[in-house]
């Protein structure tokens, strides 16, 4: 039985609504599925729980309206605002090591800057997993990884886009030699689906959308907290590596 909004804890709250920031539905267009109108439900008992009454009110009336196609846009950025203003107020309530798990970023430098914070974490190790690769894996984000980090990138040999993966990766490798140490591998075809950045193989952080569409829309960061899914995630990730094919 899940626990009521109204008894969350405070960590409870934070990562209900970083789950819920990371799962918000396309709410300017298309159809209005029973699933938005779940998500909906959550979204304004999860805001009321975090004291904010004019909040869930603005948020509801908004949900209501949503169906009025010319004042579609104006609702569906009225809800998500009410929502982002929810989380960051509870971002603030929780514990000090819990803030940050979820990281969200809405322009191009935000996700540049989620991005390079994440990686410039690393100490030994960065994994980067994404079907889709393509050049801006290395040339915006991969770059941020300090000196001495090995970095690996893991692709998919179906999806990725080798005509500029392939040339960026003989290019880094040309220019940094041993001080950035990058290894690119393949995946067996359509095996690989899931966008993910792995730090010094203890954790975990979860990537919303292909490195090269961040910030198209509202793009997220989650990391994993779960000890246990963290290291299953590694131990997996590490398996497809391993079976993987060199660039």
């Amino acid at each position: 039985m899940s626990t009521p909004a109204a008894s969350l804890t405070p960590e409870q709250l934070y990562l209900q609504l970083g789950s819920l920031v990371a799962e918000m539905p396309d709410l300017a267009s298309g159809p209005i599925t029973p699933e938005m109108n779940l998500w909906l439900g959550r979204a304004a008992a999860l805001v009321e729980a975090t004291g904010d009454t004019f909040g869930k009110i603005a948020l509801t009336n908004a949900a209501q309206s949503l169906a009025i196609a010319p004042a579609r846009g104006h609702n569906s950025q009225t809800i998500a605002a009410v929502v982002y203003q929810a989380f960051a107020k509870a971002e603030l309530a929780a514990p000090a090591a819990l803030q940050g798990t979820f990281i969200i970023a809405g322009h191009t430098f935000d996700a540049y800057a989620a991005v390079s914070k994440v990686l410039g974490t690393a100490t030994t190790d960065l994994l980067m997993i994404d079907p889709y690769a393509d050049a801006k894996i290395l040339t915006r984000y991969a770059v941020s990884a300090p000196e001495q980090v090995s970095v690996r990138i893991l692709a998919d040999e179906a999806y990725c886009y080798q005509h500029s993966l392939r040339p960026a990766a003989e290019l880094w490798v040309q220019q940094f030699g041993p001080t950035h140490p990058l290894s690119v591998r393949l995946a067996a075809p359509k095996t690989l689906h899931d966008r993910s950045i792995l730090v010094d193989r203890a954790t975990a952080w979860m990537v919303g959308q292909s490195f090269k569409d961040l910030a198209r829309k509202d793009m997220h960061l989650v990391r994993q907290q779960d000890a246990e899914a963290t290291a299953l995630a590694v131990a997996a990730f590490e398996t497809m590596w391993n079976a993987a094919t060199p660039l």
